[in-house]
C-alpha cells in the first residue's frame, strides 16, 4: 500500500509526466521515447543513442524546447480552466455541437427521407439487435461456426460511424470475436495498459458533461450532502474512493470558501486503485496538488493524502480518524469494479470488505453512487442481453444529442463505451472487471454490512429535478424509489445515488 501526502503547493505541478503517455511509441522493442528533466522528448534506439545527439543543432533543440514548453503552458492552461469553470460549466465548443431541438427537428426530417429512400437496407439494420442475441447463444454454446456466419452478418451492416444501432453493434461484436478466439482477456489488458492523461480525461468529461447530466447532477447530490452536514462545524475529513482528476471538488471548495463563518480545515484522503506505469499514484497526487493549489486561492487549509492500493485492502485504522472532523465518505460509480461472490465462494467479497471497513469508519455521512444494472450475472447470456440494453440507452443519447459526424463522439464511444463492452463481453474470471449490479441489490448489500439508508433531501432533490428539466433533454429522467435517487434514459434507469450511516452511529453524528 502507498501512502503520500500533500499539504500545500506555490504553484501548478508539473505535468512533464503526461507527455508520451499518449504515445505508442514507447512500448515498441527497437526504439522508445523519453521525457528529460525539461519535458523534452528524447528517441532511443536500441544502443542507447539519442536522437539528440545526431547531429542536431543547439537551435534545433532550443526550438524544441520551447515547443514543449508552450504544450505544457497549454495543458496548464486546460486543466486550469477545469478547475476554475467547475463542472457546471463546459466550453463553448462543447455547446455548438450538440443537437438542439431546433437541429433535433432537422436531423429527424433527413432521417426519414433516408429511411425511406433506404427501406431495404433499414429492415436489415432493425434486425441487428436479435442476430447480436443469435450470436452471442452460438459463442455461449461453442458454436464456432454459427457464430462465424451470423458475425460475418452483423459486421457486413454494422459500422462505428453508423447510427446508434450499427455503432452499438460494431462494437458488440468486437467483443463476440474476441471472446469466440479466446483473446478477449488479452486485447483488454492492450487498452488499458497505457494510462489515460489528464488531458484526454479533461476532454472526455467536457463532451461527456456536455451531453450528459449523470455525472454533473451527482457531484451536485454528494456536494450539496456534504456542505450540509459540515453546518457549523469547523474540520471536515472527505475519504474519496477513486478521486481521478478530482473534477467534482472545486464547487464545494468555493461553497466552502464562502460560507458565513469561514471555511472549515479540510482534510482529503483519496484511496485509488494502482494505475499503469512506474507510478502508479502520480496522476492521484497530481489532483492532489491541483485541489491544494485550489483551496489556497481562497485561503482555505487543505490536507491531501493518497492512498494507492485495492480498496479492499485499506483499513479504516488507515484513515486516520479524527473524532473533531466530520468525516464523510464519497463513492461515485467506483463499486462496480469491485470483485464479487462468484470469485471469493470461500470467502468475504472485496465489495462487502469495503462496506464493513466503511461501516468502521462511521462516518457522518456515506454517498454511495451506483452504475445500475444487471450484468454482471454469472451466466453470459444473462448479462450479454442486460448490457446490450443498457449501453443501446447510451450509444442513443450520443444519437439524439450528437452529429454522426463528429470526431468527438467517435472517439468517446470508442475509448470509453467500447472498452467496457470489451470487457464485460470478451473477458471472464478476474479479468472481468465491469461488474455492476441494480439499485435493489446494492441496498441489501449495504444494509447486510450494518449500514443504514437516509431519506433523500427533498430540497436537494428538487434542485436536481429542476436543473435536469431545464438544461437537458426531455428524455432524461431523474426519479425516487425506495430512497434512492434514480437518473436515466428514455425510462431505463442507468444510474442511482443515495446516502448512508452506520447503522450503530448515534444520531447525533447524522447531519
Amino acid at each position: 500500500m502507498e501512502s503520500a501526502s500533500i499539504t500545500s503547493m506555490n504553484k501548478m505541478p508539473s505535468t512533464e509526466f503526461f507527455k508520451g503517455m499518449e504515445n505508442t511509441e514507447m512500448f515498441l522493442p527497437r526504439d522508445f521515447v523519453m521525457v528529460d528533466s525539461r519535458g523534452c522528448k528524447n528517441k532511443f534506439d536500441v544502443d542507447g543513442v539519442t536522437e539528440a545527439g545526431m547531429g542536431r543543432s543547439s537551435k534545433q533543440i532550443a526550438v524544441l524546447v520551447h515547443a514543449d514548453s508552450e504544450e505544457e503552458d497549454e495543458l496548464k492552461k486546460s486543466l486550469d480552466c477545469l478547475i476554475l469553470n467547475g463542472y457546471d460549466r463546459h466550453p463553448g465548443e462543447m455547446q455548438e455541437l450538440l443537437i438542439t431541438p431546433d437541429k433535433e427537428n432537422k436531423v429527424a426530417q433527413k432521417s426519414r427521407r433516408i429511411r425511406g429512400r433506404r427501406g431495404a437496407t433499414q429492415t436489415v439494420v432493425t434486425d441487428l439487435e436479435t442476430l447480436l442475441i443469435r450470436c452471442a447463444e452460438a459463442v455461449a454454446s461453442n458454436d464456432h461456426r454459427s457464430a462465424s456466419e451470423v458475425l460475418e452478418k452483423i459486421k457486413r451492416y454494422s459500422s462505428p460511424t453508423g447510427d446508434s444501432r450499427q455503432r452499438l453493434a460494431h462494437y458488440f461484436a468486437q467483443g463476440l470475436e474476441a471472446r469466440l478466439a479466446g483473446t478477449g482477456s488479452q486485447f483488454y489488458r492492450s487498452l488499458i495498459g497505457t494510462r489515460t492523461s489528464t488531458m484526454k480525461l479533461v476532454q472526455a468529461y467536457h463532451l461527456y458533461s456536455a451531453t450528459f447530466c449523470f455525472f454533473k447532477v451527482a457531484f451536485l447530490f454528494s456536494n450539496k450532502t456534504i456542505y450540509k452536514a459540515v453546518a457549523g462545524r469547523k474540520k471536515l475529513h472527505i475519504v474519496h474512493y477513486g478521486i481521478n482528476i478530482g473534477v467534482q471538488w472545486p464547487e464545494l471548495i468555493q461553497w466552502l470558501a464562502d460560507r458565513e463563518g469561514g471555511p472549515p480545515e479540510v482534510r482529503m484522503t483519496s484511496i485509488s486503485k494502482p494505475q499503469p506505469g512506474f507510478r502508479p499514484s502520480e496522476q492521484i497526487e497530481e489532483a492532489g496538488h491541483r485541489l491544494s493549489n485550489y483551496a489556497s486561492k481562497f485561503g482555505m487549509s487543505f490536507k491531501f493524502n493518497a492512498i494507492t492500493a485495492q480498496p479492499e485492502a485499506v483499513r479504516a485504522e488507515d484513515i486516520h480518524i479524527d473524532p473533531d472532523e466530520v468525516l464523510v465518505v464519497n463513492s461515485l460509480f467506483q463499486f462496480k469494479t469491485l470483485m464479487d461472490e462468484s470469485l471469493t465462494m470461500d470467502r468475504v467479497s472485496p465489495r462487502d470488505m469495503v462496506l464493513n471497513t466503511i461501516r468502521k469508519m462511521k462516518p457522518s455521512v456515506f454517498v454511495h453512487a451506483i452504475t445500475n444494472g444487471s450484468y454482471s450475472a454469472a451466466f453470459f447470456m444473462t448479462r450479454f442481453r442486460h448490457a446490450l440494453y443498457n449501453f443501446a440507452s447510451f450509444f442513443d443519447v450520443l444519437e439524439t444529442t450528437i452529429p454522426r459526424n463528429n470526431d468527438k463522439r467517435l472517439k468517446m464511444e470508442r475509448d470509453f463505451f467500447a472498452r467496457s463492452v470489451m470487457n464485460m463481453v470478451a473477458c471472464e474470471g478476474a479479468d472481468r472487471v465491469e461488474r455492476p449490479q441494480n439499485y435493489r441489490e446494492w441496498q441489501t448489500r449495504n444494509h447486510r454490512a450494518g449500514l443504514r439508508q437516509l431519506p433523500l433531501d427533498p430540497d436537494i432533490v428538487l434542485m436536481l429535478k429542476d436543473k435536469v428539466k431545464n438544461q437537458y433533454h426531455k428524455h432524461f429522467m431523474i426519479n425516487e424509489d425506495h430512497r434512492w435517487l434514480l437518473q436515466g434514459w428514455k425510462g431505463r434507469v442507468l444510474y442511482a445515488l443515495s446516502a448512508w450511516v452506520a447503522d450503530d452511529a448515534s444520531s447525533s453524528n447524522v447531519a
